[in-house]
């Protein structure tokens, strides 16, 4: 349920609990949620503090005929009601009391008495020993008001651009960490107290229990407006239960659609050819492996928005929807109730699709389905969690068995990692080291001819600087892919043709068919000036 229904049950609840309560007291109920809004205020009757004081609002302001009308709670005392009839029946006036709800008070209080607007400084993120930007943030983050701190923190973490928020429990406080550009980095430390209010949003928001003795993962959207323009943020949860309390991990989901683009991935032109020669022939399977945050769900909601058109029929079956996307029938499994993506699948076959992206390959059955899809005429999409192309297929060929009639069903491996990219304005070229020079030559001692390749004997490489634009001397991420095309040499993998299916056979005869492993491209990038060595050495 999201956000706005949930205050509009418990704003129902309320009022139906005054509506009770007003028979109980002798009062008339007004349900004000029509006018509450709109209704001029009437001011100079009572003072901002005798309305808080008295628990009550001045509606209407009577005269002659007209009585005096007042908005009062069950908080309000009764001899309070009974001193102001006595004063205002001895100067001859009428007057009347309206019960209505703690809710109502409260919208109508926020407007005789407007909260001050309290703009908080930016968070910024802290470099390695940068104990005064930890100090200054916390300080703001545990200053920030309590209806107000888990907001803050989800609007800043967007500016930023990270990808994780990271809220862990330490002895005696709360540790906060935002992935930016795939690095973790130090945002504050937090008092206790803030914990429970972060936890209390996440409760209520993604449906995660605060008392759950278990893992627990949880979804929520936020709204951001920024600079006049608005965007949905997608939010996945992840709680697990640790030695001082639950530790919590909030992924940001900042797709816009128009950014779901294969031409925007920077896609090296020999790889991109491979995948355009996929899409042309929309049958078989496409395989996407690598780590959590590794870019995955963006290469393959890139390929379906390329593959998404007029006569085609596009079904996805995700855990959970990451992102709308218009024209795609995206169906949400829930495998922690007891639902799987094979099931699934076989359902959705019956429905005719051309393509179908199955959210993750996590066992035999939704291996075996896929497979069986993929050499039935449609192009199943699928991810899956291996370290590289010929260790997934050696996996997927442990799942489904050797078997002649599925030698033809993958077509293409992706392996992928995101590395942060060098700002062009600022990075700096230098001489390597010696001992760098000889990884380098190792390292691209076989790429297969025909790739662009820099002189191994004279060649220079970069490094990040600093600046206020980029604290750290990177700008934003670049994607490392290795791709398997699966071709006749490494079908007879899975025809059982080859008896030794080990992932350094399958490495070798991919490599052999012209591929690039996943360290070549990332030092190839480097040799650019993309991104760093140390960059593909963190990440790779």
């Amino acid at each position: 349920m999201d956000e706005s229904k949930i205050q509009a049950s418990r704003r129902q609840h309320d009022e139906e609990s005054t509506s009770q309560r007003a028979a109980i007291l002798g009062l008339q109920y007004m349900d004000t949620r029509d006018v509450e809004d709109s209704i001029d205020l009437v001011k100079d009757i009572l003072e901002i503090k005798e309305m808080y004081q008295g628990k009550l609002v001045p509606l209407v302001a009577g005269g002659g005929d007209r009585p005096y009308t007042f908005g009062v709670t069950t908080q309000t005392p009764q001899s309070l009601m009974q001193s102001m009839s006595r004063d205002y029946n001895d100067r001859g006036e009428n007057i009347r009391f309206l019960l209505i709800s703690q809710s109502a008070y409260k919208v109508f209080m926020n407007r005789f008495d407007p909260p001050k607007q309290v703009i908080y400084d930016d968070i910024k993120i802290a470099k390695e020993g940068d104990s005064d930007t930890l100090a200054e943030v916390s300080q703001t983050l545990n200053s920030v008001g309590t209806d107000r701190v888990f907001d803050f923190l989800i609007d800043q973490a967007d500016k930023l651009g990270a990808s994780d928020i990271h809220v862990e429990n330490e002895r005696d406080n709360i540790r906060i960490r935002m992935r930016v550009d795939g690095a973790l980095h130090p945002v504050a430390d937090l008092a206790k107290e803030r914990y429970r209010v972060i936890m209390a949003a996440l409760s209520s928001r993604a449906n995660i229990s605060t008392a759950a003795n278990q893992p627990q993962s949880g979804h929520m959207q936020k709204e951001i407006t920024r600079d006049g323009a608005t965007h949905l943020l997608n939010m996945r949860i992840e709680t697990v239960p640790t030695m001082y309390g639950q530790d919590a991990v909030i992924r940001l989901f900042n797709f816009d659609e128009s950014l779901l683009n294969l031409d925007l991935l920077g896609i090296p032109d020999k790889q991109r050819a491979e995948i355009n020669e996929i899409i042309s022939h929309p049958r078989g399977m496409v395989l996407m492996v690598g780590p959590t945050g590794s870019g995955k769900s963006t290469t393959l909601y890139s390929i379906l928005n390329a593959l998404n058109t007029p006569d085609k029929k596009l079904i996805t079956l995700e855990d959970p929807i990451e992102y709308g996307l218009t024209g795609i029938s995206q169906i949400p499994i829930d495998t922690t109730g007891g639902q799987s993506f094979g099931d699934g699948l076989r359902s959705v076959l019956r429905l005719d699709p051309d393509v179908v992206m199955v959210g993750e390959i996590r066992d035999q059955d939704t291996a075996r389905t896929a497979i069986q899809a993929s050499i039935t005429g449609h192009l199943v999409l699928s991810s899956f969690h291996a370290n590289s192309t010929a260790a997934a297929f050696s996996r997927m060929i442990d799942l489904v068995g050797v078997n002649p009639i599925f030698s033809s069903a993958v077509r293409l491996v992706i392996a992928q990692r995101l590395v942060r990219r060098l700002n062009d304005d600022t990075k700096e070229e230098y001489e390597p080291d010696e001992a760098t020079r000889k990884y380098i030559k190792a390292v691209l001692a076989d790429v297969p001819p025909g790739t662009d390749m820099p002189d191994l004997d004279n060649f220079k490489l970069w490094r990040p600087v600093a600046s206020e634009d980029s604290p750290f001397g990177y700008k934003g991420r670049v994607v490392v892919m290795e791709q398997m095309l699966v071709d006749e040499n490494i079908q007879k993998f899975i025809r059982g043709d080859v008896a030794d299916a080990h992932t350094e056979t399958i490495e070798a005869a991919a490599k052999q068919g012209g591929m690039l492993t996943l360290e070549q491209v990332g030092v190839l990038a480097a040799l650019r000036g993309e991104t760093t060595i140390e960059e593909i050495g963190r990440v790779i």
